[in-house]
């Protein structure tokens, strides 16, 4: 019986085997995403039942709870999902081109540029459009990206010089962030600050459509170049004998990160650490291999961020918490037991 599925997309385009353990993971992940949406519609200041849940969603719930569910709740829950599964996405492509447990959207600072772009038209262009958040937040955190990588280039890229490089840029965006904030008016402040902390509250269905083809399309996207992800972990001498187009593959793979961090930051804020988070467990449970780790690290990543939502929502009703402050507390003693844990790397 064979241990890997062949999936292969055209003859020269995208291939890859997929481990079939890898496969039972992303159904367990997949699994237990579903019916933690389904407990999160169920959960507010009007409880509903799982059951009540299922049949509203099959079209034959009370009116009542159909309003609730449809309307109040299922955006988001469908944007906890899009967000988590977005950084964590960004996160597996990063740590798989930069071969560095390190290595997230937001320690390096790139999270922080997308800040620093969506804040600033925010706080600059009160009445345009919030469609085009995710274009000025992608081109913030494409200008940050490229800026780290030239930054930490010096023969080659190094762990630690890529984090505290990453440390700094992130420390200055912060900076510029608060600079914009306090020039700007009182009531654009707090919506700012609320923002930053990574929050999900007051979403709507317009926001779902204006991220949800991003996403889609982002992540299938990456999915595509997973064996050019894969090759690229064995080290560029080896990327290039067997010829790949590795500056070419790195400046893609690049691209879709920064792309998919500045859509997730565009609606989400700063939400931190899931993107350090889902690759790490993801890797953990199937293996390096960017075929798999890709899809688990999504599906981990929308649970980390519908589980912190949750939590956000009934820890301290009616108090809505950001969902940052519950993902910054787990996140933040995981990284400094990975920098210590890295200490002689």
């Amino acid at each position: 019986m064979k241990e890997y599925l062949p999936l292969r997309l055209g003859k020269r385009f995208s291939s890859f085997q997929l481990h079939k353990k890898a496969l039972w993971f992303i159904f367990l992940a997949l699994v237990m995403t579903v019916l933690m949406m389904i407990i999160s519609l169920g959960m507010g200041e009007m409880k509903i039942t799982p059951l009540e849940v299922v049949k509203v969603l099959l079209g034959i719930g009370s009116e009542q709870h159909e309003l609730i569910v449809q309307q109040f709740r299922m955006p988001r829950i469908i944007i906890a999902v899009l967000v988590g599964a977005a950084l964590a996405s960004a996160g597996a492509i990063m740590q798989g081109i930069v071969r560095n447990p390190l290595a997230s959207p937001d320690i390096l600072g790139v999270s922080g540029g997308a800040s620093v772009a969506a804040v600033g038209f925010l706080l600059l262009f009160e009445t345009a459009s919030i469609r085009w958040l995710p274009p000025i937040a992608f081109l913030g955190a494409t200008l940050t990206t490229l800026l780290l990588y030239a930054l930490a280039w010096k023969k080659g890229v190094t762990p630690l010089r890529l984090v505290m490089i990453g440390v700094g840029i992130k420390i200055a965006s912060g900076a510029l962030v608060t600079l914009l904030i306090m020039f700007s008016p009182f009531l654009l402040q707090n919506k700012a600050l609320l923002w930053l902390t990574g929050s999900i509250y007051g979403v709507s269905w317009d926001d779902v459509q204006m991220i949800l083809p991003w996403i889609v399309v982002l992540i299938a996207l990456a999915a595509l170049l997973a064996r050019r992800v894969n090759i690229q972990q064995l080290g560029d001498e080896i990327a290039t004998s067997v010829g790949s187009r590795l500056q070419l593959d790195r400046f893609l793979l690049l691209m879709i990160c920064a792309a998919l961090v500045g859509t997730a930051v565009s609606v989400g804020g700063d939400i931190s650490f899931v993107a350090l988070l889902a690759p790490h467990i993801a890797k953990q449970l199937i293996g390096p291999s960017f075929g798999g780790a890709l899809p688990l690290s999504a599906l981990i990543g929308s649970l980390i961020v519908l589980i912190a939502d949750l939590i956000a929502r009934m820890a301290f009703s009616p108090l809505d918490v950001p969902v940052g402050v519950f993902t910054s507390a787990v996140g933040a003693p995981f990284f400094i037991y990975l920098l210590y844990k890295n200490r002689n790397h």
